[in-house]
């Protein structure tokens, strides 16, 4: 099963987590704590906007310094 263990998210996104961790009721029973992946998604789409623009960067840099080298090479 694929997820994210909420008290990890609690740090980063505390609004996207409900429960206290490692909490238990009266008998002793554990009270789970839930994340709330619509408050999740939106951050992670943001992220991987922000690294998709820094690798079409990165990729232009590269060749451009390729071509820089060949030119460099024939020389």
């Amino acid at each position: 099963m694929d997820g994210f263990l909420a008290h990890e998210v609690q740090k980063v996104i505390p609004e996207s987590v409900t429960g206290k961790k490692d909490a238990v009721d009266d008998k002793g029973k554990p009270i789970y704590q839930q994340v709330d992946y619509s408050k999740v998604v939106p951050l992670l789409t943001a992220g991987i906007k922000e690294l998709n623009s820094q690798i079409q960067k990165q990729q232009k840099q590269i060749e451009e310094l390729k071509s820089k080298i060949k030119i460099l090479e024939n020389k």
